[in-house]
């Protein structure tokens, strides 16, 4: 399919790619750690088809970036031959699984982050994000759905699952601003109507995580501190690890094929 031109630099369009798609690769990585390990066998099969989710959605945001960037690259090239300084994900998807709680926690911050994202880029200028959106926000829709469900039950369920959902939104909180923050590549593809300012996505985003905290009994964090740096490449020792994994039989074998 041949690139279209945007009326963005191609650099910046670039990142924006990058950045879905590292989100949904490196979340999808972490969670496909459960598979085998959950709690209860309907929340294996519930987890991997989440993780299947994410990295289908991986294989559109980065094949679309290869073709953007205009070197080569292919999807595959760009979620195993890049090193850590090149992942462009928040930081909170890149955190460990801890125990069930802190996984799910995760994946309720994220996925109301992720839902608001998608529905906005259903709207952008760019026809192919637009379509890749679409088809992802269908998906991610169930993810909130089933995110939500687990965070009221399991925060308002019984004092040891309460305590274990404070101790991880907690623990989480201050991973969450990173997702509204612009550098100059948010505001250059901003400006195109291509994606939304991310500090446009702020309210919606309160709205659905305070109304869903509130319901499971669990106290939102007032710390106002944001960690930040995985927009940029600066990451946590965390992602080194996945990375380790994730990246093995590639680089160990360069260019091999099933």
């Amino acid at each position: 399919m041949a690139v279209q031109e945007t009326a963005v630099d191609r650099a910046a369009l670039f990142e924006l790619l990058t950045r879905m798609g590292d989100n949904t690769l490196i979340l999808g990585h972490r969670v496909s750690e459960w598979c085998g390990l959950s709690p209860v066998l309907e929340e294996d099969i519930a987890l991997a088809n989440v993780a299947l989710d994410l990295i289908g959605q991986t294989q559109l945001w980065l094949g679309l970036a290869g073709e953007v960037e205009g070197k080569g690259r292919t999807a595959d090239n760009l979620a195993y031959l890049r090193d850590a300084g090149g992942f462009r994900n928040l930081l909170l998807v890149e955190r460990p699984n801890g125990d069930f709680g802190q996984t799910l926690m995760r994946q309720f911050l994220f996925d109301a982050w992720h839902f608001e994202m998608l529905k906005a880029l259903e709207k952008s200028t760019d026809a192919r994000v637009a379509e890749i959106a679409a088809k992802s926000v269908k998906e991610v829709a169930y993810h909130v759905e089933r995110s939500t469900d687990l965070i009221i039950r399991l925060g308002d369920g019984t004092d040891e699952s309460r305590a274990r959902m404070q101790a991880a939104l907690d623990d989480q909180w201050s991973y969450t601003g990173e997702m509204f923050l612009a550098d100059e590549a948010d505001k250059a593809v901003a400006a195109a109507g291509i994606a939304p300012d991310p500090e446009s996505l702020r309210a919606a985003w309160q709205t659905v995580v305070t109304s869903v905290l509130e319901e499971a009994t669990l106290v939102i964090p007032t710390e106002p501190y944001a960690h930040k740096g995985g927009k940029r490449g600066v990451h946590t020792e965390h992602l080194g690890f996945i990375l380790a994994q994730m990246q093995f039989l590639q680089r160990a074998y360069p260019g091999a094929r099933w």
